[in-house]
């Protein structure tokens, strides 16, 4: 079955499961009369419907019963309850999850029946169409509905597929990734400043070198060594900058920060 064809419902209407329904609704992977939305805060859930033009659901077992792929977009901390309090109604259906931490065999487990599961690992740069999206499958699934959910991803960036054992060093790299790149603009800009910048222009001088840089990177397919080395001439600018990055310890602290934050994301995930 083909998104458009499916009857969606999205549990927990947050920030990363309305920036993905408004993706699948920009894009037009899915028409507005297809979608039903739940929220903690019926006044919320009902606005948020009236915006978007979708139907809403007073509870979360009504919308799942009359769905055909569910994106979960709670709290992990109310996964469990939201899941075990329509455990009925999830026989037969697609479970997409965005509850970090969570892994297929404990969303199995909390519901009746062989549900369907597959595991999604998307970033905040969802909320503007650029999202870096892993996607894991349960032992139910099938490359069929690992289809459906690269679609919706898709819808807000791009999406790839992993065994569920990778999936904490995606958290550590891509989940957490934007902090890290923030932090890098914010210094970038910072550094602009130093040398006589204003802060407006050296802060979208960062940002635009950090975009495309990137671009030139996708749309090249090269390797990033051998772009960095374009730039590079002979006793120039950019090999005195680079002498003192890898002087500071650059790759490895980058490194080690992704380490730590896929380690951690292991610790809260319980393993």
């Amino acid at each position: 079955m083909k998104l458009a064809e499916s009857r969606l419902a999205l549990v927990g209407a947050g920030n990363m499961g309305t920036a993905i329904l408004r993706g699948l609704l920009h894009r037009g992977a899915i028409a507005p009369d297809r979608v039903t939305l739940t929220c903690r805060r019926p006044e919320r859930a009902e606005a948020l419907a009236s915006e978007l033009g979708v139907g809403w659901a007073p509870d979360n077992a009504s919308a799942i019963a009359a769905a055909d792929v569910v994106l979960l977009g709670v709290k992990p901390q109310i996964a469990q309850r939201v899941l075990t309090e329509s455990a009925k109604a999830w026989d037969g259906k697609l479970l997409v999850s965005v509850a970090a931490g969570l892994g297929t065999d404990r969303l199995e487990e909390w519901v009746e029946g062989a549900v369907r599961v597959v595991r999604a690992m998307p970033n905040t740069p969802a909320k503007v169409g650029a999202a870096a999206t892993a996607l894991a499958k349960g032992r139910h699934a099938s490359n069929a509905d690992l289809d459906l959910a690269a679609e919706m991803f898709d819808a807000v960036g791009r999406s790839v597929r992993v065994d569920e054992e990778h999936l904490d060093a995606v958290t550590g790299l891509s989940g957490s990734g934007p902090a890290y790149v923030f932090l890098i603009i914010e210094a970038f800009a910072d550094a602009g400043v130093k040398v006589g910048l204003s802060r407006e222009v050296a802060q979208d001088l960062a940002t635009q070198t950090l975009l495309g840089a990137a671009q030139m990177l996708q749309k090249t397919q090269e390797h990033p060594g051998r772009l960095k080395d374009q730039v590079t001439s002979p006793g120039g600018t950019a090999i005195a900058g680079l002498h003192v990055l890898e002087g500071g310890g650059l790759r490895t602290t980058i490194m080690d920060a992704v380490e730590a934050a896929s380690r951690r994301a292991k610790e809260l995930g319980g393993d």
